[in-house]
């Protein structure tokens, strides 16, 4: 099964991605802990392509596709940036940044998900849920 939306950059349109993600998840009837993990890391990728990929430029848009079977749910999710070096992405938990305020959506994403993966310079962001 399959589903898509596209959204212009605005933070607002996240309240579509969330009526997406609910659809999604009630039709891969998923566990409410697995429900969390799917809700929350979406949520940091949109957020992340709308803010950090797209810099809010409405003229730009996110898309988002869910895919899934019995076994897994896929998610990508994609913006029209510049990308970024997501090699290089300072660890939240270490001392010198434990006290700043951004950089823990991606960490978010890597612990929540079975496994991610970025491509096109960081403008593509695939999700993966084992069901």
């Amino acid at each position: 099964m399959k589903r898509e939306i596209n959204i212009p950059s605005k933070i607002e349109n996240l309240r579509e991605v969330e009526k997406l993600i609910d659809e999604v998840t009630n039709e891969c009837k998923l566990s409410s802990e697995k429900y969390g993990n799917v809700f929350i890391a979406t949520l940091e990728a949109a957020n992340n392509a709308i803010l950090h990929g797209n810099k809010l430029d409405e003229n730009k848009d996110v898309n988002i596709k869910f895919s899934w079977s019995e076994k897994e749910l896929n998610l990508t999710i994609i913006d029209q940036g510049k990308g970024f070096d997501y090699k290089n992405i300072p660890d939240p938990t270490a001392p010198e940044n434990v006290e700043k305020v951004n950089g823990r959506g991606i960490f978010l994403m890597v612990k929540l998900a079975d496994k991610i993966v970025f491509n096109k310079k960081g403008r593509v962001v695939n999700l993966t849920f084992n069901l």
